[in-house]
Protein backbone atom coordinates (compact mmCIF):
# COMPACT_ATOMS: atom_id res chain seq x y z
CA UNK A 1 0.00 0.00 0.00
CA UNK A 2 1.20 3.42 -1.19
CA UNK A 3 2.58 5.63 1.75
CA UNK A 4 1.20 8.91 2.73
CA UNK A 5 4.15 11.46 4.41
CA UNK A 6 3.06 14.81 5.98
CA UNK A 7 5.68 16.76 6.27
CA UNK A 8 5.20 19.64 8.95
CA UNK A 9 8.22 21.83 8.87
CA UNK A 10 9.01 24.10 5.88
CA UNK A 11 8.24 27.20 3.98
CA UNK A 12 5.88 28.04 1.12
CA UNK A 13 7.18 31.68 -0.57
CA UNK A 14 4.29 33.13 -2.35
CA UNK A 15 6.03 34.70 -5.64
CA UNK A 16 4.02 36.15 -8.81
CA UNK A 17 4.73 34.96 -11.99
CA UNK A 18 3.48 31.35 -12.07
CA UNK A 19 3.78 29.96 -15.37
CA UNK A 20 0.49 29.73 -16.98
CA UNK A 21 -0.19 25.92 -18.07
CA UNK A 22 0.05 26.97 -22.24
CA UNK A 23 2.84 25.09 -23.91
CA UNK A 24 4.86 26.62 -26.33
CA UNK A 25 7.42 25.50 -28.76
CA UNK A 26 10.09 27.52 -28.77
CA UNK A 27 11.94 29.30 -31.72
CA UNK A 28 15.55 27.11 -32.05
CA UNK A 29 17.80 28.87 -30.20
CA UNK A 30 21.16 29.80 -32.22
CA UNK A 31 23.56 29.17 -29.62
CA UNK A 32 23.77 26.23 -26.66
CA UNK A 33 25.98 25.35 -24.01
CA UNK A 34 27.09 22.33 -21.47
CA UNK A 35 28.55 23.73 -18.49
CA UNK A 36 30.82 21.24 -16.19
CA UNK A 37 29.63 24.03 -13.55
CA UNK A 38 26.64 22.48 -13.35
CA UNK A 39 28.35 18.82 -12.48
CA UNK A 40 29.29 18.61 -8.99
CA UNK A 41 32.89 17.29 -8.48
CA UNK A 42 33.92 16.78 -12.17
CA UNK A 43 37.52 17.74 -13.53
CA UNK A 44 36.48 18.50 -17.23
CA UNK A 45 38.76 17.15 -20.34
CA UNK A 46 38.14 18.80 -23.88
CA UNK A 47 37.90 16.16 -26.49
CA UNK A 48 36.64 19.21 -28.91
CA UNK A 49 38.14 22.77 -30.13
CA UNK A 50 36.99 25.72 -31.63
CA UNK A 51 36.07 25.20 -35.03
CA UNK A 52 35.16 21.67 -35.16
CA UNK A 53 31.52 20.48 -36.17
CA UNK A 54 29.46 18.29 -33.84
CA UNK A 55 26.27 16.28 -34.04
CA UNK A 56 23.73 15.99 -31.11
CA UNK A 57 25.30 13.26 -29.05
CA UNK A 58 29.12 14.13 -29.92
CA UNK A 59 31.20 13.83 -27.16
CA UNK A 60 32.28 17.51 -26.36
CA UNK A 61 34.70 16.32 -23.06
CA UNK A 62 34.89 13.74 -20.43
CA UNK A 63 35.49 13.53 -16.47
CA UNK A 64 39.19 12.94 -15.52
CA UNK A 65 38.18 10.64 -12.69
CA UNK A 66 35.50 8.67 -14.70
CA UNK A 67 36.55 8.78 -18.15
CA UNK A 68 33.43 6.72 -19.30
CA UNK A 69 31.12 9.15 -18.50
CA UNK A 70 30.51 11.60 -21.76
CA UNK A 71 28.95 14.94 -21.94
CA UNK A 72 27.63 15.48 -25.22
CA UNK A 73 26.54 18.32 -27.33
CA UNK A 74 22.45 18.67 -27.25
CA UNK A 75 22.84 19.63 -30.83
CA UNK A 76 25.00 19.53 -34.40
CA UNK A 77 26.64 22.38 -35.30
CA UNK A 78 30.01 24.13 -34.95
CA UNK A 79 32.14 24.82 -31.68
CA UNK A 80 32.03 28.52 -31.52
CA UNK A 81 33.50 29.35 -28.12
CA UNK A 82 34.86 27.35 -24.35
CA UNK A 83 34.62 30.49 -22.06
CA UNK A 84 37.22 29.65 -19.11
CA UNK A 85 36.81 31.14 -16.16
CA UNK A 86 39.87 31.34 -12.74
CA UNK A 87 42.64 29.00 -13.24
CA UNK A 88 41.32 28.71 -17.22
CA UNK A 89 38.69 26.38 -15.64
CA UNK A 90 36.19 25.35 -18.72
CA UNK A 91 32.67 27.28 -17.47
CA UNK A 92 30.88 26.67 -20.86
CA UNK A 93 31.76 24.71 -24.19
CA UNK A 94 28.80 27.00 -26.72
CA UNK A 95 27.51 25.61 -30.03
CA UNK A 96 26.02 27.08 -32.83
CA UNK A 97 23.29 25.07 -33.79
CA UNK A 98 22.61 23.83 -37.49
CA UNK A 99 19.32 25.27 -38.64
CA UNK A 100 18.14 21.23 -39.20
CA UNK A 101 19.59 18.83 -36.22
CA UNK A 102 22.07 16.07 -37.37
CA UNK A 103 22.05 13.06 -34.73
CA UNK A 104 24.84 10.81 -33.95
CA UNK A 105 23.41 7.23 -34.08
CA UNK A 106 23.93 4.66 -30.76
CA UNK A 107 22.97 0.90 -30.94
CA UNK A 108 20.33 0.08 -28.82
CA UNK A 109 17.44 -2.05 -28.03
CA UNK A 110 14.93 -2.80 -25.45
CA UNK A 111 16.35 -2.33 -22.38
CA UNK A 112 14.70 -5.90 -20.60
CA UNK A 113 16.81 -7.66 -22.74
CA UNK A 114 19.87 -5.71 -22.41
CA UNK A 115 22.35 -6.57 -19.41
CA UNK A 116 23.45 -3.84 -16.55
CA UNK A 117 26.24 -3.11 -18.49
CA UNK A 118 25.38 -2.69 -21.86
CA UNK A 119 23.14 -0.31 -20.56
CA UNK A 120 25.64 1.83 -18.57
CA UNK A 121 27.48 1.70 -21.41
CA UNK A 122 25.08 3.20 -24.07
CA UNK A 123 24.12 5.88 -20.91
CA UNK A 124 27.39 6.93 -20.89
CA UNK A 125 28.02 7.34 -24.55
CA UNK A 126 25.34 9.52 -25.10
CA UNK A 127 25.26 11.65 -22.19
CA UNK A 128 22.96 10.96 -20.59
CA UNK A 129 24.46 9.05 -17.63
CA UNK A 130 24.94 12.57 -15.31
CA UNK A 131 20.87 12.11 -15.79
CA UNK A 132 22.00 9.60 -12.71
CA UNK A 133 23.30 10.97 -9.22
CA UNK A 134 23.98 9.85 -6.30
CA UNK A 135 23.70 10.65 -2.50
CA UNK A 136 26.00 11.28 -0.12
CA UNK A 137 27.52 14.13 -2.08
CA UNK A 138 24.90 14.85 -5.08
CA UNK A 139 27.75 13.40 -7.45
CA UNK A 140 27.28 12.08 -10.67
CA UNK A 141 26.04 8.47 -9.88
CA UNK A 142 29.36 6.02 -9.79
CA UNK A 143 28.78 3.36 -12.68
CA UNK A 144 30.52 0.66 -10.26
CA UNK A 145 28.37 1.02 -7.47
CA UNK A 146 25.15 -0.83 -7.24
CA UNK A 147 22.79 1.72 -4.99
CA UNK A 148 20.40 0.53 -2.52
CA UNK A 149 17.26 2.03 -4.00
CA UNK A 150 16.89 4.35 -6.19
CA UNK A 151 14.53 7.78 -5.62
CA UNK A 152 12.48 9.97 -8.14
CA UNK A 153 10.83 13.24 -6.95
CA UNK A 154 8.08 13.36 -9.41
CA UNK A 155 6.56 16.74 -8.23
CA UNK A 156 8.56 20.14 -7.35
CA UNK A 157 7.94 22.11 -4.15
CA UNK A 158 10.07 25.16 -4.70
CA UNK A 159 9.02 28.67 -5.62
CA UNK A 160 6.89 28.79 -8.97
CA UNK A 161 8.19 25.44 -9.49
CA UNK A 162 6.69 23.71 -13.08
CA UNK A 163 3.95 21.15 -12.76
CA UNK A 164 5.58 18.02 -13.31
CA UNK A 165 2.03 15.89 -13.90
CA UNK A 166 1.85 18.84 -16.59
CA UNK A 167 4.57 17.95 -18.20
CA UNK A 168 5.07 14.32 -18.75
CA UNK A 169 0.86 13.89 -19.06
CA UNK A 170 1.96 12.97 -23.17
CA UNK A 171 5.28 10.55 -22.45
CA UNK A 172 3.90 7.31 -20.91
CA UNK A 173 5.42 5.27 -22.82
CA UNK A 174 9.20 7.39 -22.96
CA UNK A 175 8.89 7.33 -19.00
CA UNK A 176 7.48 3.70 -18.68
CA UNK A 177 10.86 2.38 -20.94
CA UNK A 178 13.11 4.85 -19.01
CA UNK A 179 12.10 3.14 -15.54
CA UNK A 180 12.87 -0.38 -17.22
CA UNK A 181 16.50 1.04 -17.72
CA UNK A 182 16.31 2.34 -14.00
CA UNK A 183 15.07 -1.23 -12.71
CA UNK A 184 18.30 -2.82 -14.33
CA UNK A 185 20.67 -0.69 -12.32
CA UNK A 186 19.39 -1.85 -8.59
CA UNK A 187 18.64 -4.64 -6.64
CA UNK A 188 16.26 -2.86 -4.43
CA UNK A 189 13.40 -0.65 -5.02
CA UNK A 190 12.62 2.37 -7.52
CA UNK A 191 10.25 4.54 -5.26
CA UNK A 192 8.23 7.33 -6.78
CA UNK A 193 7.49 10.61 -4.76
CA UNK A 194 4.62 11.99 -5.27
CA UNK A 195 2.41 15.08 -4.44
CA UNK A 196 -0.82 13.73 -2.19
CA UNK A 197 -2.55 17.06 -2.25
CA UNK A 198 -4.16 16.38 -5.57
CA UNK A 199 -4.57 14.03 -8.43
CA UNK A 200 -1.12 12.71 -10.25
CA UNK A 201 -0.46 12.02 -14.19
CA UNK A 202 -1.31 8.70 -15.45
CA UNK A 203 2.37 8.72 -16.52
CA UNK A 204 3.20 8.61 -12.73
CA UNK A 205 0.38 6.50 -10.88
CA UNK A 206 0.46 3.47 -13.77
CA UNK A 207 4.09 3.46 -13.93
CA UNK A 208 4.86 -0.75 -13.49
CA UNK A 209 7.80 -1.53 -11.10
CA UNK A 210 7.79 0.69 -8.78
CA UNK A 211 6.85 1.69 -5.35
CA UNK A 212 4.65 4.89 -4.98
CA UNK A 213 5.25 7.15 -1.87
CA UNK A 214 2.84 10.34 -1.28
CA UNK A 215 3.94 13.45 0.27
CA UNK A 216 1.84 16.39 1.63
CA UNK A 217 3.12 19.46 3.01
CA UNK A 218 5.21 22.91 2.77
CA UNK A 219 8.43 23.00 0.37
CA UNK A 220 10.69 21.24 0.51
CA UNK A 221 8.85 18.17 0.69
CA UNK A 222 9.50 18.00 -3.23
CA UNK A 223 13.16 17.57 -2.24
CA UNK A 224 14.81 13.97 -2.86
CA UNK A 225 16.55 14.58 -0.01
CA UNK A 226 13.84 14.81 2.74
CA UNK A 227 12.18 12.09 0.59
CA UNK A 228 15.20 9.85 1.39
CA UNK A 229 15.18 10.58 4.77
CA UNK A 230 11.64 9.79 5.59
CA UNK A 231 11.89 6.65 3.49
CA UNK A 232 14.82 5.16 3.27
CA UNK A 233 18.05 7.18 5.24
CA UNK A 234 21.42 6.81 4.18
CA UNK A 235 23.75 5.47 6.68
CA UNK A 236 27.68 5.62 6.39
CA UNK A 237 28.54 3.57 3.15
CA UNK A 238 24.90 3.67 1.85
CA UNK A 239 24.43 4.63 -1.51
CA UNK A 240 21.45 6.08 -3.48
CA UNK A 241 20.65 7.16 -6.76
CA UNK A 242 18.37 9.58 -7.85
CA UNK A 243 16.97 11.65 -10.50
CA UNK A 244 13.89 13.27 -11.63
CA UNK A 245 10.87 12.59 -14.83
CA UNK A 246 12.00 14.50 -17.52
CA UNK A 247 15.28 12.43 -16.64
CA UNK A 248 13.95 9.22 -17.40
CA UNK A 249 11.79 10.49 -20.28
CA UNK A 250 14.69 11.36 -22.10
CA UNK A 251 16.34 8.20 -21.08
CA UNK A 252 13.10 6.43 -22.46
CA UNK A 253 13.25 8.35 -25.94
CA UNK A 254 16.91 7.24 -25.98
CA UNK A 255 16.26 4.02 -26.15
CA UNK A 256 13.41 4.22 -28.17
CA UNK A 257 15.26 5.92 -31.06
CA UNK A 258 18.75 5.47 -30.62
CA UNK A 259 19.20 8.80 -30.86
CA UNK A 260 20.06 11.79 -27.49
CA UNK A 261 16.95 13.59 -28.12
CA UNK A 262 17.81 16.65 -25.94
CA UNK A 263 14.10 18.17 -25.74
CA UNK A 264 13.13 18.91 -22.23
CA UNK A 265 10.01 21.71 -21.05
CA UNK A 266 10.69 24.85 -18.79
CA UNK A 267 8.97 27.00 -17.25
CA UNK A 268 9.54 30.39 -17.81
CA UNK A 269 8.17 32.00 -14.61
CA UNK A 270 8.82 35.20 -12.40
CA UNK A 271 7.35 38.78 -10.94
CA UNK A 272 9.17 40.21 -14.17
CA UNK A 273 7.58 38.12 -17.11
CA UNK A 274 5.03 39.37 -19.47
CA UNK A 275 3.39 36.01 -19.97
CA UNK A 276 5.09 33.50 -17.96
CA UNK A 277 4.21 29.94 -19.03
CA UNK A 278 6.01 26.30 -20.72
CA UNK A 279 8.40 26.21 -23.31
CA UNK A 280 9.50 23.03 -24.99
CA UNK A 281 13.54 23.63 -25.68
CA UNK A 282 16.79 21.08 -26.66
CA UNK A 283 18.95 21.32 -22.99
CA UNK A 284 21.39 24.04 -22.89
CA UNK A 285 19.60 26.60 -24.88
CA UNK A 286 20.41 30.51 -24.72
CA UNK A 287 17.15 32.03 -23.01
CA UNK A 288 17.92 35.19 -25.26
CA UNK A 289 14.30 33.76 -27.45
CA UNK A 290 12.35 32.91 -24.56
CA UNK A 291 12.53 36.50 -22.45
CA UNK A 292 12.61 38.54 -25.67
CA UNK A 293 10.16 40.89 -25.84
CA UNK A 294 8.60 38.81 -22.71
CA UNK A 295 10.56 40.50 -19.41
CA UNK A 296 9.74 44.03 -17.88
CA UNK A 297 11.70 47.04 -18.14
CA UNK A 298 14.44 47.56 -15.12
CA UNK A 299 17.61 46.06 -13.44
CA UNK A 300 16.10 42.26 -13.57
CA UNK A 301 18.21 39.35 -12.32
CA UNK A 302 17.51 36.08 -14.84
CA UNK A 303 17.94 32.51 -12.48
CA UNK A 304 18.33 28.90 -14.14
CA UNK A 305 15.94 27.20 -11.58
CA UNK A 306 13.94 28.68 -8.38
CA UNK A 307 15.12 31.46 -6.42
CA UNK A 308 16.28 29.49 -3.59
CA UNK A 309 18.25 27.38 -5.52
CA UNK A 310 19.10 28.73 -9.16
CA UNK A 311 21.69 30.05 -10.78
CA UNK A 312 22.25 33.35 -12.00
CA UNK A 313 22.95 33.97 -15.30
CA UNK A 314 22.92 36.64 -18.22
CA UNK A 315 19.58 37.42 -20.43
CA UNK A 316 21.23 35.70 -23.15
CA UNK A 317 22.60 32.61 -20.85
CA UNK A 318 22.18 29.57 -21.13
CA UNK A 319 19.75 26.82 -19.43
CA UNK A 320 21.31 24.48 -16.54
CA UNK A 321 21.27 20.73 -17.49
CA UNK A 322 19.09 19.82 -14.78
CA UNK A 323 17.21 22.66 -14.75
CA UNK A 324 13.32 22.85 -15.63
CA UNK A 325 12.46 26.14 -14.70
CA UNK A 326 13.72 29.93 -15.43
CA UNK A 327 13.09 32.72 -12.99
CA UNK A 328 12.95 36.47 -13.77
CA UNK A 329 12.46 39.03 -10.83
CA UNK A 330 13.96 42.55 -9.94
CA UNK A 331 17.35 43.38 -8.57
CA UNK A 332 17.47 44.75 -5.15
CA UNK A 333 20.54 47.58 -4.98
CA UNK A 334 18.51 49.42 -2.85
CA UNK A 335 18.80 50.73 1.07
CA UNK A 336 15.49 50.13 2.67
CA UNK A 337 14.96 53.07 4.83
CA UNK A 338 13.88 51.61 8.75
CA UNK A 339 13.80 48.07 7.35
CA UNK A 340 11.83 45.62 9.20
CA UNK A 341 10.98 48.32 11.45
CA UNK A 342 8.37 49.55 9.09
CA UNK A 343 5.10 48.33 9.50
CA UNK A 344 2.72 47.27 5.95
CA UNK A 345 0.81 44.68 4.46
CA UNK A 346 2.86 44.88 1.01
CA UNK A 347 6.34 43.16 2.00
CA UNK A 348 6.79 39.32 2.95
CA UNK A 349 7.58 37.90 5.97
CA UNK A 350 7.91 34.45 7.20
CA UNK A 351 8.73 34.93 10.64
CA UNK A 352 5.26 37.22 11.37
CA UNK A 353 7.60 40.41 11.83
CA UNK A 354 5.47 42.57 9.37
CA UNK A 355 1.20 42.58 9.26
CA UNK A 356 1.67 40.96 5.96
CA UNK A 357 1.22 37.21 7.48
CA UNK A 358 -2.35 38.42 8.74
CA UNK A 359 -2.99 37.65 4.21
CA UNK A 360 -1.86 33.81 3.88
CA UNK A 361 -2.71 34.30 0.51
CA UNK A 362 -1.15 36.86 -1.12
CA UNK A 363 1.24 36.64 -3.91
CA UNK A 364 4.32 39.05 -3.55
CA UNK A 365 6.77 40.80 -6.16
CA UNK A 366 10.30 40.01 -4.21
CA UNK A 367 13.85 41.30 -5.36
CA UNK A 368 17.33 40.30 -4.53
CA UNK A 369 17.63 42.92 -1.80
CA UNK A 370 19.39 41.14 1.69
CA UNK A 371 17.07 43.25 4.27
CA UNK A 372 20.47 43.55 6.33
CA UNK A 373 23.99 42.56 5.94
CA UNK A 374 26.32 39.80 7.57
CA UNK A 375 26.71 39.52 11.29
CA UNK A 376 27.12 37.31 13.80
CA UNK A 377 25.62 33.89 13.77
CA UNK A 378 22.54 34.79 16.19
CA UNK A 379 20.53 31.39 17.76
CA UNK A 380 16.80 31.98 16.40
CA UNK A 381 15.48 28.66 16.57
CA UNK A 382 14.06 29.98 12.88
CA UNK A 383 16.44 26.55 11.16
CA UNK A 384 13.88 24.06 13.05
CA UNK A 385 11.13 25.80 11.61
CA UNK A 386 11.54 25.32 7.77
CA UNK A 387 14.45 21.90 8.42
CA UNK A 388 12.05 19.10 8.20
CA UNK A 389 15.11 16.21 7.96
CA UNK A 390 15.92 14.51 11.39
CA UNK A 391 18.91 16.40 11.76
CA UNK A 392 20.02 19.48 13.78
CA UNK A 393 20.80 22.09 10.96
CA UNK A 394 23.01 24.48 13.35
CA UNK A 395 25.13 21.67 15.19
CA UNK A 396 26.08 20.28 11.48
CA UNK A 397 26.90 23.39 9.77
CA UNK A 398 29.24 24.25 13.12
CA UNK A 399 30.86 21.07 12.49
CA UNK A 400 31.68 21.65 8.98
CA UNK A 401 32.86 25.31 9.69
CA UNK A 402 35.22 23.77 11.80
CA UNK A 403 35.97 21.05 9.83
CA UNK A 404 35.33 17.93 12.71
CA UNK A 405 35.12 15.23 10.47
CA UNK A 406 33.38 12.87 13.08
CA UNK A 407 31.11 15.07 14.28
CA UNK A 408 29.99 15.65 10.19
CA UNK A 409 29.57 11.97 10.44
CA UNK A 410 27.29 11.58 13.47
CA UNK A 411 25.18 14.78 12.45
CA UNK A 412 24.17 13.31 9.31
CA UNK A 413 25.95 14.73 6.43
CA UNK A 414 25.75 12.03 4.40
CA UNK A 415 21.82 12.70 3.63
CA UNK A 416 21.99 16.19 3.04
CA UNK A 417 22.67 18.71 0.18
CA UNK A 418 22.70 22.33 -0.61
CA UNK A 419 18.97 22.73 -1.87
CA UNK A 420 18.03 21.04 1.94
CA UNK A 421 19.23 23.95 3.52
CA UNK A 422 18.06 26.45 0.86
CA UNK A 423 15.13 28.05 2.76
CA UNK A 424 17.32 27.80 6.34
CA UNK A 425 19.65 30.25 4.20
CA UNK A 426 15.94 32.21 3.33
CA UNK A 427 15.04 32.68 6.97
CA UNK A 428 18.67 33.38 8.57
CA UNK A 429 18.87 36.33 10.17
CA UNK A 430 22.76 36.54 10.06
CA UNK A 431 22.65 36.36 6.64
CA UNK A 432 24.72 33.14 6.32
CA UNK A 433 25.81 31.57 2.84
CA UNK A 434 24.32 28.08 4.23
CA UNK A 435 24.26 26.68 1.44
CA UNK A 436 27.90 27.26 0.33
CA UNK A 437 28.77 25.88 3.69
CA UNK A 438 26.98 22.74 3.00
CA UNK A 439 28.36 22.23 -0.30
CA UNK A 440 31.94 22.79 1.51
CA UNK A 441 31.25 19.93 3.79
CA UNK A 442 29.88 17.38 1.17
CA UNK A 443 33.59 18.30 -0.78
CA UNK A 444 35.45 18.28 2.60
CA UNK A 445 34.05 15.04 3.05
CA UNK A 446 34.28 13.21 -0.62
CA UNK A 447 37.92 14.03 -0.54
CA UNK A 448 38.31 12.32 2.78
CA UNK A 449 36.42 9.64 1.57
CA UNK A 450 38.35 8.93 -1.69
Amino acid sequence: MSKVIKIKKGLNISLLGTAEKIMKKADQADFYAIKPTDFVGIRPKLVVKVGDKVKAGTPLFFDKFQPEVQFTSPVSGEIVEINRGERRAILEVVVKADKTIEYEEFKVGDPKNLSREEIIEALQKSGLWPSLRQRPYSTIANPNDTPKAIFISAFDSAPLAPDMDYIVKDCVECFQKGIDVLSKLTNGKIHLNLNADYPPADTFTKAKGVELNYFTGPHPSGNVGVQINKIDPINKGDIIWYTYPQEIAAIGRFFEKGIYDATKIVALTGSEVKNPKYFKVLNGASIKNLVKNNVNDGELRYISGNVLTGSKMEDDGYIGFYDNQITVIPEGKYHDFFGWATPGFKKYTASRTLLSWLIPGKKYRLDTNFHGGHRAYVMTGEYEKVFPMDIYPVQLIKAIMIEDIDKMEQLGIYEVDEEDFALCEYVCTSKTEVQSIIRNGLDLMRKEMS
